[in-house]
């Protein structure tokens, strides 16, 4: 599974919170936390700045308080709790995979399961309402499909299609 880390773990830049105008970078590798910050200011004082940068080891971070106040304050307390996560070791492997293997996993899940599943993330709900999901859903679950009905499913929609052909409420899934 280690293939599947890349150089980057994580990355989020913004804008910080008002009423500063400062920007911020947080970038995290198999092996550090980056942490860059740009001053927006129309001071003259401060025109030209450079990008400060502050780079240092997970199990650091994990002892910077300083540091993670100012990721929290920035991104939120659940980037910060993600960045934690990560630099103790704890990745989530599923969130990697790519979106092909997903749908090859959704398509052995009921269809219920994948309405609970899209409730679980960003990306899970993203997949579970996608067209690549709903046309394999069709194609593989539906005995009246035909390939005579694949230009309906392109033009309406596969999850129209779905709903409106094939799906009858109040009865078993078709399989």
């Amino acid at each position: 599974m280690a293939s599947l880390l890349g150089e980057h773990l994580f990355e989020i830049s913004g804008q910080g919170p008002p009423p500063q105008k400062d920007f911020f970078q947080l970038l995290i590798t198999k092996d550090e936390v980056i942490w860059r910050s740009w001053e927006i200011s129309v001071r003259l004082d401060a025109r030209g700045a450079a990008p400060k940068e502050l780079k240092t080891s997970h199990s650091d971070f994990i002892h910077q308080k300083m540091l993670q106040q100012q990721v929290g304050n920035v991104f939120g307390e659940r980037i910060l709790e993600h960045t934690r996560s990560l630099c103790q070791g704890k990745f989530d492997y599923l969130e990697r995979l790519p979106d092909d293997i997903m749908l090859q996993i959704l398509s052995y899940l009921e269809l219920k399961d994948t309405t609970l599943l899209a409730q679980a993330s960003q990306r899970f709900r993203k997949l579970c309402n996608s067209e690549k999901f709903w046309e394999q859903t069709v194609r593989n679950r539906c005995a009246e499909f035909t390939c005579d009905m694949e230009g309906i499913g392109n033009c309406m929609g596969w999850r129209k299609m779905f709903f409106t052909f094939f799906h009858t409420s109040g009865s078993e899934e078709q399989q």
